[in-house]
């Protein structure tokens, strides 16, 4: 057998049509087929890949934390250099209330410790989150996920939980003094980039100081300069209780976190003590890579040239199917007229050399989101071929071939 055929035969699935490309090496904005096709990268492996794929600094980190020790005990018992290093890094970058990170696997993970963080310092049970919401597959972030397409067939899930829209004064008036959180994503991502108002997201703040319960902002994908400031809640005069991260938080290595004042954190370690607890969370390998990637990201300033990219993308991605172009930074969603349209177009643009998807509360957008280190030409280059797909697919004149 084949590595295609034992895919599909061992490899648990996700849909019943994934993209299937035996990949054997990538650096930079690219990737490699077994045949040496190049692919541009136009989605950082959903936002994962801020700074690229194996950049030198990077693989190096990874390769001397290694070479020195692995996992070693339960997460939060050994002091481990390289999660402490690392929280000190992120909180220095942080707003002085989020002070204490604790690190997950992942940003479902992540939300899930944020909502049992906020249960058991509120003593309260009733969460707020938002229709078109994502923050993970987990049955806790299911149960606040924006879509009843995607929770149904999991019921029962979590009791007590509220969606509302996005930005809606009726979300506002619904915090009361029975709610422990409200979770929201800064910018909504599987919506298909949606910016809130900054009035509706600071009355959001107000209402939820004013009533006691926790704002947990969700980064998970906006963070690390997605929306050309390192947090994307800098943009909006505001300060998040909890803030997710995740996804580009491990430089390509699995990892996520939940971050708080010290104080609150404190509360999962009594009544009961070990309140939450991981394995392998914090992985000294992911902690050591996610530093390094961060490091690179601050010290060759990719997030000073973001403002100018994203204007290069709304001059350039004009076409007549076309009908909206929504950004957030280095972050878009071509909207067309139907998901049949985009799917034809993905599919173009991956026969073009160009990796990119759609977006699961938006299936007619497209999903554009390349690593930050693309540079302007580069980014013509990707641009040139979704217009292009573009034209060829409105031709019909595509087919699934990869």
């Amino acid at each position: 057998m084949n590595h295609r055929q034992l895919f599909l035969q061992h490899i648990a699935q996700t849909s019943p049509a994934p993209i299937g490309i035996e990949m054997v090496k990538a650096t930079g904005i690219y990737m490699y087929n077994t045949d040496g096709k190049r692919y541009m990268d136009a989605i950082s492996g959903f936002s994962v890949a801020n700074i690229g794929h194996s950049h030198p600094k990077v693989v190096k980190a990874v390769q001397d934390q290694a070479a020195a020790y692995m996992h070693l005990i339960v997460y939060g018992e050994f002091i481990e250099q390289p999660q402490v290093a690392y929280a000190r890094l992120l909180t220095d970058h942080l707003p002085p209330s989020l002070d204490c990170v604790y690190f997950t696997n992942s940003g479902t993970e992540a939300t899930e410790g944020a909502m049992k963080l906020a249960k058991r310092a509120t003593n309260r049970t009733k969460i707020l989150s938002f229709h078109k919401s994502y923050h993970g597959s987990t049955q806790g972030s299911l149960s606040v996920m924006g879509d009843e397409y995607w929770r149904n067939a999991f019921r029962p899930l979590l009791p007590e939980v509220y969606h509302y829209e996005y930005g809606s004064q009726e979300s506002l008036d619904a915090i009361d003094s029975k709610t422990s959180c409200v979770i929201a994503e800064t910018v909504q991502a599987e919506a298909g980039i949606c910016r809130p108002e900054t009035a509706w997201l600071q009355a959001l703040r107000k209402r939820c100081t004013e009533q006691g319960a926790l704002l947990i902002l969700d980064e998970i994908q906006a963070g690390f300069g997605r929306t050309g400031s390192l947090w994307a809640f800098e943009q909006y005069g505001i300060v998040p209780d909890i803030l997710l991260l995740g996804k580009a938080l491990g430089g390509g290595m699995p990892l996520g976190a939940f971050i708080a004042n010290r104080q609150l954190m404190q509360t999962l370690s009594y009544d009961p003590v070990l309140g939450h607890i991981t394995t392998f969370g914090g992985h000294p390998v992911s902690c050591a890579a996610g530093k390094a990637a961060l490091e690179v990201l601050l010290e060759e300033n990719h997030l000073t040239g973001i403002a100018q990219k994203e204007k290069q993308l709304k001059e350039l991605l004009i076409h007549p199917a076309i009908k909206q172009v929504r950004t957030a930074g280095l972050w878009a969603a071509i909207e067309f007229a139907s998901f049949e349209f985009n799917q034809a177009v993905i599919h173009r643009c991956i026969q073009n050399g160009m990796i990119t998807d759609w977006f699961l509360f938006a299936p007619e957008c497209l999903r554009l989101a390349p690593p930050l280190i693309t540079t302007e030409e580069q980014l013509r280059e990707m641009c040139g071929i979704i217009l292009k797909s573009i034209t060829e697919a409105s031709a019909g004149a595509y087919h699934t071939n990869t």
